[in-house]
C-alpha cells in the first residue's frame, strides 16, 4: 500500500502527516520554542547525587534539572560474564562533576529529561556507539542468513584500531559498501567534534544536537511504501534536498516541492483529521463508535455498537464492530500518539473463536506501528491491557492546555449549584460582618438563574438576614467562578 508524507513547514512549527489511502495514520509536531531533546547530546553538571535512590539531578541549561539512574550510567554496567549489581552511584559521581550525558527521553509534564551516559549517534543506516565493541543488528531484520551477512560486510569496513560498535538500522538492508562507508565515516567525525567540544566548553552546554523533524522524516519515516514526500516551503525543499543529497540519495526522487495555491494539509484533509483527533469520540464507518479517555495513568478505549444493527443476529452485530474497532484502535494510538498503559473495552463476545479473531486483527493492525506495543489477551473482565512505549508527549498534551474552567474534570457545576453555593456563603458573610449592602458577581447563566428560577430564594434570603443583595453580570467569570463583595 503506498503512503504519503506530507510536510508542511512555518517558522513556528513542523508539522508532519502520514497518510495511507487517503487516510491520515501519524501526526507528528514539532514547534521552534519547544523542539524534542531526545537524541541530544550535553555536557551537563552534578547538581545532586542520591544515594537513596541511587540517581542524580544533572543541568543541563534546562528550566528543571535531568535525572540519571546508576543503571544508565555505563560504566556501572557489567559487559562481559553474567550481569552483576552496579557500582553505587555515589562511587561514580559528586556533586559539580562534569559529565557527557545524552537525552533517552523527553521531559514529560513535571518530569525532567531522562538521561544516559551510554552515547549513540543515529546515521542513515547505522547507529553509532562510541564506547561500546560490538556489531548489533535490528530485530526487524529477521533472516539469519541476512543478518550475518550484513554483520560481516559492516565489519569490513572497519580498521581494527578504531574503537566503538555499531548497530545496523533496517535501512542498511539493500545498503551498498560505499553508502555504508560513507555513514561510519560521518558518524566518526561526528563524535570526534564532539570529544573535542566537551573539552574545550564549560557545563552545562549543548554538544550534539539530533536532526530536525523534517529531517529526520528522510531519515527515518521514508520506506519501499512511500510514493511521494512533500515539502510546501521552497526553502526548506532546497535545504532537504541538499540533505538527501548527502544522506539519503535513494529518497530524492520521491521529494516533491508542492505548488499548489491551497494549503497542504487542507488537500488532503489532514487539519479536519486533527480536529476529530482531539475529541473524546470516534464513529466507525458501520455506525459504532470509540471513547477514548486520556488520565495521568493511563488511556481507556470503550468500544459502543452505536446505530450498528447489520448482521444476522446480535452477536455477529458484536463481532463485526469489535473487528472494525480494533483497526481504528490501532490507528488512533498512532495518530493520537498514545503511550504508557492502555486499555481497551471491547463489547464483550460470548464466543471464543470471536476473541481470538479479534485480537488477531488488533495485532495485525498494531504491526504498522513503528512504536513497540506489547498486549495481553482479554483479563478476567473481559479487558484487553496493553503498553505502547511513550517515546514524545501526545498529540492533546502538545496542542492542548487543562480547561480552567472545569481544572481538568471535564464537567463543571450546575449555574442552580453555583447559586445554591453563592447563598451559603453568603448567609456565612452576614454572620460574620455587617455591610450595608451584599453585590454577587457571577457569569451571565448564574445571574439569569437569580433573576428566574432562584429569585424566589434569594429575596427570602435578602429578607432573613435584613440587607439588600444586588447582582453584576461579569463576562469574562466563567460558570463556576463569583465573587461577593460588601459595601
Amino acid at each position: 500500500m503506498s503512503e504519503d508524507i506530507l510536510i508542511n513547514i512555518t517558522p513556528q512549527e513542523t508539522r508532519v502527516a502520514l497518510v495511507l489511502q487517503g487516510a491520515v495514520q501519524e501526526l507528528h509536531i514539532e514547534r521552534t520554542l519547544s523542539r524534542g531533546m531526545a537524541g541530544n547530546i550535553y555536557l551537563g553538571k552534578v547538581v545532586r547525587v542520591l544515594p537513596g535512590m541511587q540517581s542524580a539531578f544533572i543541568d543541563i541549561g534546562l528550566e528543571r534539572a535531568a535525572f540519571l539512574h546508576v543503571a544508565d550510567i555505563w560504566n556501572a554496567r557489567s559487559h562481559d560474564g553474567p550481569p552483576a549489581a552496579p557500582t553505587p552511584i555515589e562511587r561514580l559521581l559528586y556533586d559539580g562533576q562534569a559529565i557527557t550525558v545524552q537525552v533517552i527521553k523527553d521531559p514529560i509534564g513535571t518530569k525532567g529529561a531522562r538521561l544516559s551516559t551510554q552515547i549513540s549517534i543515529a546515521g542513515r543506516m547505522l547507529v553509532f556507539l562510541p564506547q561500546d565493541s560490538h556489531i548489533g543488528i535490528s530485530q526487524r531484520i529477521e533472516n539469519e542468513a541476512e543478518r550475518d551477512a550484513l554483520r560481516q560486510k559492516v565489519m569490513g569496513l572497519l580498521q581494527p584500531e578504531e574503537k566503538g560498535g555499531f548497530i545496523i538500522r533496517t535501512m542498511a538492508e539493500d545498503a551498498s559498501d560505499a553508502d555504508l562507508a560513507m555513514d561510519v565515516d560521518y558518524l566518526r567525525k561526528t563524535w570526534a567534534t564532539i570529544v573535542q567540544q566537551a573539552k574545550v566548553r564549560p557545563a552545562p552546554t549543548l554538544l550534539h544536537q539530533d536532526l530536525n523533524l523534517a529531517q529526520r522524516v528522510l531519515r527515518d519515516f521514508v520506506t519501499d511504501d512511500t510514493s511521494s514526500i512533500q515539502v510546501d516551503s521552497r526553502e526548506n525543499f532546497q535545504m532537504l534536498e541538499q540533505f538527501g543529497s548527502v544522506y539519503t540519495p535513494s529518497v530524492l526522487a520521491r521529494l516533491v516541492h508542492y505548488t499548489g495555491e491551497r494549503p497542504l494539509f487542507d488537500l488532503y484533509g489532514v487539519e479536519e483529521e486533527i480536529q476529530r483527533a482531539l475529541g473524546r469520540r470516534v464513529d466507525l464507518k458501520s455506525g459504532g463508535y470509540l471513547v477514548v479517555d486520556q488520565t495521568e495513568a493511563m488511556t481507556t478505549i470503550d468500544v459502543n455498537t452505536g446505530s450498528f444493527v447489520n448482521g444476522r443476529n446480535f452477536d455477529d452485530t458484536i463481532f463485526k464492530t469489535n473487528l472494525e474497532a480494533a483497526q481504528a484502535i490501532a490507528r488512533q494510538l498512532r495518530l493520537r500518539n498514545l503511550g504508557g498503559i492502555i486499555i481497551l473495552d471491547f463489547i464483550d463476545m460470548e464466543n471464543a473463536e470471536h476473541k481470538i479473531s479479534v485480537l488477531s486483527e488488533l495485532h495485525k493492525a498494531l504491526g504498522r506501528d513503528r512504536t513497540k506495543v506489547s498486549v495481553s489477551g482479554f483479563s478476567a473482565l473481559g479487558l484487553v491491557e496493553l503498553t505502547r512505549k511513550r517515546t514524545r508527549e501526545s498529540l492533546a498534551h502538545i496542542l492542548c492546555e487543562t480547561c480552567p474552567a472545569c481544572a481538568g474534570k471535564g464537567q463543571v457545576k450546575t449555574a442552580r449549584t453555583i447559586c445554591y453555593e453563592i447563598l451559603r456563603e453568603l448567609l456565612r458573610e452576614a454572620k460574620q460582618f455587617n455591610p450595608r449592602e451584599f453585590r454577587i458577581l457571577a457569569s451571565q447563566l448564574v445571574i439569569d438563574m437569580f433573576l428566574e428560577e432562584e429569585s424566589q430564594h434569594l429575596a427570602m434570603l435578602g429578607d432573613f438576614i435584613g440587607k439588600p443583595i444586588s447582582l453584576q453580570v461579569e463576562s469574562i467569570y466563567h460558570q463556576e467562578q463569583y465573587d461577593i463583595i460588601l459595601s
